[in-house]
């Protein structure tokens, strides 16, 4: 693959839900080292496309390329084993538990009489979280007792354990306060500059001007502006959202978001 060749890249995406439309022949490229925001209103297909990366869902038609080959995504193992990561907006962490039980639930390490081998798991963990410029009190503390801001940084330091190429990232900084915010868009910025390519859905154009370098809007199901972040303005984004400047406006779909 050349320098300038696209990590992720998906060609004509479709996915019908019955008789609903939810995505009609969408691209998508994502370049490692860069942050890709994917913006668009309620059900402009978002959260299908990003299902079809992470393969919780296959598309009825298109093609699925990774690093310059195209594959077929068919499960998230299939995904991840590519080397694509996803943080959900739920997050899905267990508040009862440490931050290190967090990060291995369901991967923990063990030793060779098959007991925990907490200590190798306490210093990867640690490793992580440096890595990524995370401060939290402990990694021994309780998730439920860590804002908002550590708790979505928690769910992204979990996502390096496979040590990912792509981070798919689901309205990381929703329901979080100013400092928490700044907090998760610093660590997306590290993220890219540790070379991943990293996609972002977002409703918060403030938080996507922050991070993104391109941002691509999706519209009833249709993919209808790809934008240079530094080269375009809210109000440019804001009407290919709303349809008011997007190029694909003759093909409007009534679609739900799925």
């Amino acid at each position: 693959m050349t320098e300038s060749a696209p990590l992720l890249e998906l060609r004509g995406i479709s996915k019908r839900f019955g008789a609903v439309q939810a995505l009609t022949e969408v691209d998508l490229q994502a370049h490692a080292g860069r942050v890709t925001a994917l913006v668009g209103d309620n059900g402009a297909g978002k959260s299908t496309l990003i299902k079809i990366i992470s393969g919780i869902i296959t598309a009825d038609a298109g093609e699925y390329w990774f690093e310059g080959r195209r594959v077929h995504v068919d499960n998230p193992q299939a995904a991840s084993a590519l080397g694509i990561a996803t943080v959900y907006q739920d997050l899905a962490l267990c508040d009862n538990l440490d931050v290190v039980a967090n990060l291995y639930l369901g991967n923990e390490e063990t030793s060779r009489d098959q007991l925990l081998d907490e200590t190798s798991m306490e210093k990867r963990a640690s490793s992580i979280l440096t890595r990524l410029s995370v401060t939290i009190p402990s990694v021994r503390t309780q998730v439920a007792s860590l804002s908002g801001g550590q708790r979505q940084s928690v769910a992204i330091a979990r996502s390096m354990l496979g040590q990912p190429k792509l981070v798919l990232l689901d309205e990381p900084t929703a329901a979080l306060g100013v400092a928490q915010t700044a907090q998760v868009l610093e660590l997306i910025r590290t993220l890219r500059e540790q070379g991943l390519g990293v996609v972002v859905i977002s409703h918060n154009l403030a938080d996507v001007f922050e991070v993104a370098d391109t941002i691509v809007v999706l519209r009833l199901g249709r993919q209808v502006d790809v934008l240079d972040a530094r080269q375009t303005s809210s109000g440019e984004v804001v009407a290919a959202i709303t349809g008011a400047g997007s190029r694909n406006d003759q093909h409007p779909v009534e679609v739900t978001e799925q």
